[in-house]
């Protein structure tokens, strides 16, 4: 764990949620933008169009069924309103991942400084490389099997 934040702490802000529904990313980000519990005084729209701004520039698939979505610049004030909202697909979806899996989770980061946005993102790397923290997340797991297998990772 890297100074700043505690990952495990921003997926419990932002929460662990199934079933998101969605044939295009519109869609998805729609449903997921309505769903994630956001700051006071954020628009879910216009959190979903950031995050469909982005992308647009590149997919944020990266491999093994599992995607980040992230607005291209952090969007959040407070840095105590930082979120990681972990996302389960109702029906897995074509993202033109590295791998050309079809993505079933993502991870949606919306954070307040670059520096911590560049941070989760490589703990987030780190920790998609371990192969048992890529089984137990398969399983769907909930919110608290979901934080042990991070600790049990080393993250």
């Amino acid at each position: 764990m890297m100074t700043g934040f505690d990952l495990c702490e921003l997926i419990h802000v932002g929460g662990v949620h199934y079933n998101v529904e969605g044939c295009n990313p519109n869609e998805i980000y729609k449903n997921i933008c309505n769903l994630i519990p956001l700051p006071e005084n954020y628009d879910p729209s216009s959190i979903c169009t950031e995050l469909l701004s982005r992308e647009q520039v590149l997919s944020t698939a990266v491999g093994n069924g599992i995607s980040i979505p992230h607005p291209r610049r952090p969007i959040i004030k407070n840095s105590s309103d930082q979120r990681l909202a972990v996302c389960y697909l109702k029906t897995p979806f074509d993202m033109q991942a590295p791998d050309s899996r079809k993505v079933y989770v993502m991870f949606v980061l919306l954070s307040s400084s670059t520096q911590t946005h560049l941070q989760v993102l490589s703990e987030l790397a780190r920790l998609f490389r371990d192969v048992e923290f890529r089984k137990v997340l398969e399983s769907k797991p909930s919110e608290n099997d979901l934080l042990l297998a991070i600790k049990k990772a080393g993250i």
